[in-house]
C-alpha cells in the first residue's frame, strides 16, 4: 500500500525522484514557475521600506523574493484540514485521478483542469457519475506535473494536498504560462469543496437558521463547556444540507466569512498596490502594508481551516465550541481525526491528542495573535498563521510586499489613442472618476449598501465578530515563531476616520456596513463584475446574460460584455432578471444589482461613447 502512495506521488511531481521520496520523511512538492513561464514579473523596485508598507524590512528585494516563494508554496498545512478533515478526495474527487488528468495534457497547460469522477455521486439536483470528466478551473502550466498554487506533500502514511495564494489568484494563458495576480475566474471551489465526504465541516457558510434542526438522534450528545448535554447534529442529513448549499457558488466565488449566510464573492485580483482597504467590505485596513498582511492572514487562517474558529465559536456563531469541535469532527475523512461522541470524551480534549498544532485552536501552522482570546480589526478569529522559524507577520508582509509589486499584464487589444481619449472624456464627464479617480482610480473609501444599491448580505458578514471584540495590538515585528513567554506588543494608534471606515467595514455599531470601491485596474482580467460577480456575460449578448448563460453554461464571462452591463441600464435589467430566475444563483445571494451609475441613454450617451469608454477602461493599465 505504502509503494503504490509513493508511486502516485512521484507522477504527481514528475521532476522528484522515487529515489528521493524514499530518503526523506516527508516529501512535499508545489510547483513555481520559473521566471521564463511567467508573463508579468514581479517588480521589486516599487516596494518602498518604513513609509507605505508600515513594517520593517531588511530588504524588500529579498521580502518580494520571499513572498513570491510563499505565494505559491506556502499552505500553512491546510492539506490536513482540506484532506483529513474535510475529505475533498476521499470520494469522487481523488488524487489519482488529479495524476491521471495531468498526465493526459502530455506536458500541455491548461487554465481548467478536467478530472475523471472516481464514484457517483449526487449532489442537491446534480447527479455526477463515475468517470464523467468534472470540470475544476485548476491551472496547469506547461510542463508541469502539479497545478498552480496546490501543494502535495506525503505525510502520516498518505498522499495529502492543501492550497497557497496562487490557486485563486494566479492563472494560465493560452501558451501555458503563468499570469501572476490574475484571480482564476473559473476556479470551481464550491463544486470541489462539495464532493468532499465531510463538507458538513464548511457548515457555517451556509444559510443556516438553526444546527439543532440537524438532530435526529438525541443519544449521540457531548458534554458543553457548562456541563451540560447537547446533542450533535445528524451527520447524513448535514452533509446533504452543506453540499446543496455549497455547490450554488458560481465558479471564481469563494465565501470567505462565517456568519450562517451563503454570499460567496468573487476572487480578487491580486494587485494590490494602491487598492487599499482591503476585502470586498474593506475589512482589511491597518497593520502592514495597509491591511494586506491582515487580509491574507484571514484567509490563511479563517478561511483555510474551520478548527481554527472555535475559540470564537460561541460569542461569534452561538455553538458551544464542544458542540462546534464535534460537528466538524464527527465525520472527519482521516479515522485519526474522526470524533465518537460515544467515546464519552469532550471533543476538546479528544482533539488535543491529535493535534498536529497543539497549543492553539486549528490543525494549520496558527499562533495566538497579540489579542488573543479576542478577535481584532487585524485578525478575524484572533489567531495568526505564522509558521515556526519565521517572525510573527514575516510570511504575510512577504506575500503582501510581492503581491505590492505585481501589475496587470498588458492586453492584446489594439486600441487608438483617438479612442482612448474619448474613453477617458467619458469617463470624467459620466461622473465615474469621482469614486474611481487617482493614481490607482479608486478613492479609497468605503460605501454603503444604501447608497451603491448591492445585495448586502456580505457587507455584514463580520458584524457578530463585535461581540468578543478588542483593541488592535501587534507583535513586535522582531517576535519570533514559537512565541517567546513574554512577547513585546504594541497597540496600533488609529485616527478618528480610520475608526469610522473600520466600523464600516465591520459592520460594527449601526452602520449596516459597506463595499470598498476598488480599483479598476486590470479589468480586462477580472469579468465577471461587482463583489457578487453577478454582472455576467457571455460572447453572445443575447444569450449569455447572468451567471446562469455564463458559468453554468460552462461560457467565460466576455470583459466587454460584461462591462457593457455594468454601465448599460436595460443590458443589466436582463442580467438581472436572469440570475433572479435561476434559484440556486439567487438563494447564494448572487445577484448583479447595484452600482446603477448608467453611461447609455438614459444620461445621454450613445452606443460609440459607451465603447470607447469600455475601450479606455480595458486598456488603461497597458501603458502604466
Amino acid at each position: 500500500m505504502r509503494k503504490s502512495i509513493i508511486i502516485v506521488l512521484v507522477l504527481i511531481v514528475g521532476v522528484i525522484g522515487a529515489t528521493l521520496f524514499l530518503s526523506i520523511t516527508e516529501p512535499e512538492f508545489a510547483y513555481v514557475p520559473p521566471d521564463e513561464k511567467i508573463k508579468n514579473h514581479e517588480n521589486s523596485g516599487i516596494v518602498k521600506i518604513n513609509q507605505e508598507t508600515n513594517v520593517q524590512l531588511e530588504n524588500s528585494e529579498d521580502a518580494v523574493q520571499l513572498g513570491k516563494k510563499l505565494f505559491y508554496q506556502e499552505t500553512f498545512g491546510n492539506e490536513v484540514f482540506f484532506t483529513d478533515v474535510l475529505g475533498l478526495f476521499n470520494g469522487t474527487f481523488t488524487i489519482p485521478n488529479i495524476t491521471k488528468a495531468i498526465l493526459k495534457l502530455k506536458g500541455n497547460g491548461t487554465h481548467n483542469l478536467k478530472v475523471e469522477a472516481a464514484k457517483t455521486v449526487k449532489i442537491g439536483n446534480r447527479t455526477i457519475e463515475k468517470g464523467e470528466l468534472i470540470e475544476t478551473g485548476l491551472d496547469v502550466a506547461k510542463g508541469a506535473y502539479a497545478p498552480v498554487g496546490v501543494k502535495f506533500k506525503y505525510d502520516d502514511g498518505r498522499i495529502k494536498a492543501g492550497i497557497s495564494c496562487a490557486v485563486c489568484h494566479a492563472t494560465v494563458d493560452k501558451e501555458g504560462n503563468v499570469v501572476q495576480g490574475i484571480p482564476n475566474s473559473d476556479l470551481n471551489i464550491g463544486l470541489t469543496l462539495a464532493l468532499g465526504t465531510n463538507t458538513a465541516s464548511y457548515f457555517t457558510h451556509t444559510e443556516m437558521e438553526n444546527l439543532k434542526n440537524f438532530i435526529k438522534d438525541t443519544k449521540r450528545v457531548v458534554t458543553t463547556s457548562e456541563g451540560k448535554s447537547e446533542a450533535l447534529p445528524d451527520i447524513e442529513a448535514l452533509e446533504e444540507y452543506v453540499d446543496r448549499e455549497i455547490v450554488k457558488w458560481p465558479k471564481g466565488s469563494n465565501d470567505t466569512t462565517i456568519d450562517f449566510h451563503n454570499n460567496p464573492v468573487q476572487i480578487p485580483d491580486a494587485y494590490t498596490k494602491g487598492d487599499h482597504p482591503y476585502g470586498w467590505s474593506g475589512q482589511g485596513q491597518i497593520g502592514p502594508f495597509k491591511g494586506i498582511s491582515a487580509a491574507i492572514n484571514n484567509a490563511h487562517s479563517q478561511n483555510m481551516d474551520a478548527v481554527s474558529q472555535t475559540n470564537i465559536s460561541k460569542p461569534v456563531l452561538n455553538i458551544d465550541k464542544e458542540v462546534y469541535l464535534g460537528t466538524l469532527l464527527q465525520n472527519a475523512a482521516n479515522k485519526k481525526f474522526r470524533y465518537d461522541p460515544k467515546s464519552g470524551e469532550k471533543p476538546t480534549d479528544f482533539f488535543a491528542k491529535v493535534d498536529p498544532t497543539p497549543g492553539v485552536d486549528g490543525v494549520n501552522e496558527l499562533i495566538p495573535s497579540a489579542s488573543f482570546p479576542k478577535i481584532s480589526f487585524l485578525t478575524s478569529i484572533g489567531l495568526l498563521s505564522s509558521s515556526p522559524g519565521y517572525r510573527a507577520w514575516e510570511q504575510m508582509n512577504a506575500v503582501s510586499a510581492f503581491m505590492n509589486s505585481l501589475h496587470p499584464m498588458k492586453t492584446s487589444l489594439e486600441i487608438q489613442k483617438s479612442q482612448k481619449d474619448e474613453g477617458r472624456r467619458i469617463f470624467e464627464q459620466g461622473g465615474c472618476i469621482s469614486c474611481h479617480g487617482g493614481q490607482y482610480l479608486t478613492n479609497n473609501k468605503l460605501i454603503s449598501p444604501k447608497v451603491i444599491g448591492t445585495n448586502d448580505s456580505r457587507a455584514k458578514a463580520f458584524k457578530k465578530t463585535e461581540n468578543y471584540f478588542d483593541e488592535p495590538v501587534m507583535y513586535d515585528d522582531q517576535t519570533p515563531v514559537p512565541l517567546p513567554k513574554n512577547p513585546i506588543k504594541h497597540r496600533i494608534q488609529m485616527t478618528k476616520e480610520q475608526e469610522e471606515q473600520l466600523k464600516l467595514g465591520w459592520a460594527h455599531g449601526d452602520t449596516g456596513g459597506a463595499y470598498k470601491t476598488p480599483s479598476l485596474y486590470g479589468l480586462y482580467w477580472s469579468a465577471p463584475y461587482l463583489h457578487d460577480g453577478g454582472v455576467a456575460v457571455g460572447p453572445n449578448l443575447l444569450t449569455d446574460l447572468g451567471v446562469p448563460g455564463t458559468y453554468l453554461k460552462n461560457n467565460v464571462p466576455d470583459s466587454r460584455n460584461s462591462l457593457l452591463a455594468l454601465i448599460d441600464s436595460k443590458l443589466r435589467m436582463k442580467v438581472i432578471a436572469e440570475n433572479k430566475k435561476n434559484e440556486a444563483v439567487k438563494s447564494a445571494n448572487v445577484t448583479g444589482e447595484g452600482h446603477e451609475f448608467w453611461i447609455d441613454e438614459t444620461t445621454g450617451f450613445n452606443q460609440q461613447q459607451q465603447q470607447a469608454l469600455i475601450d479606455y477602461l480595458l486598456t488603461v493599465t497597458d501603458e502604466k
